[in-house]
Formats: structure tokens, C-alpha cells, sequence
């Protein structure tokens, strides 16, 4: 599987959240409500997937299911997000 198309909503900044980013994988499943959030050390970017609040917890709404997609999935996402919003560091 392969992210073949990705979109960077900017936000105006919230506690290290700046954006959302939405993703096409192998054109035909399209994810989106991505938290696009600034590394606390001011590195980078990291991603959050959408979650829905259950009583007093929450649960992961959609989430790759292996590591190699993990990575590439962020990997797309953040350096799309270092292109609309600029590089952290």
C-alpha cells in the first residue's frame, strides 16, 4: 500500500497541533482528521491519528496496521507539512 496523494489544512497553532492532513492510499482509501503536531524539541513534525472520546477514554478511530506503512505515512505527511507550514527547527 502506498500514499499516492497528500493534503495540509493549516490551523492557527494549538498546543503544538498546526494542521491536518489528509491522506490517499493507493488511491482508493482516503484518511483524513490527521493531527499534524510540532515536536515538543522543536525537530520536526509528528502525526496523531483521529480518535473518538468513549466514556473517560478514547479510542483510535484509524491507525496503519504495520510499521512500514507507519513510517511512510508520516514520513509523506511531514514533509509535506515542512513544505506548506516551514521547517520547525
Amino acid at each position: 500500500m502506498a500514499v499516492t496523494k497528500v493534503e495540509i489544512l493549516p490551523i492557527h497553532p494549538q498546543d503544538g497541533l498546526m494542521a491536518f492532513a489528509c491522506v490517499e492510499l493507493d488511491g482508493r482509501f482516503y484518511v483524513s482528521s490527521i493531527g499534524v503536531h510540532r515536536k515538543r524539541d522543536g525537530s520536526g513534525y509528528r502525526i496523531t491519528y483521529p480518535t473518538k472520546r468513549i466514556g473517560e477514554g478514547s479510542q483510535t478511530i484509524c491507525h496503519p496496521t504495520t510499521q512500514e506503512l507507519s513510517r511512510e505515512i508520516e514520513k509523506v505527511v511531514c514533509e509535506k507539512a515542512e513544505k506548506v507550514l516551514g521547517n520547525v527547527t
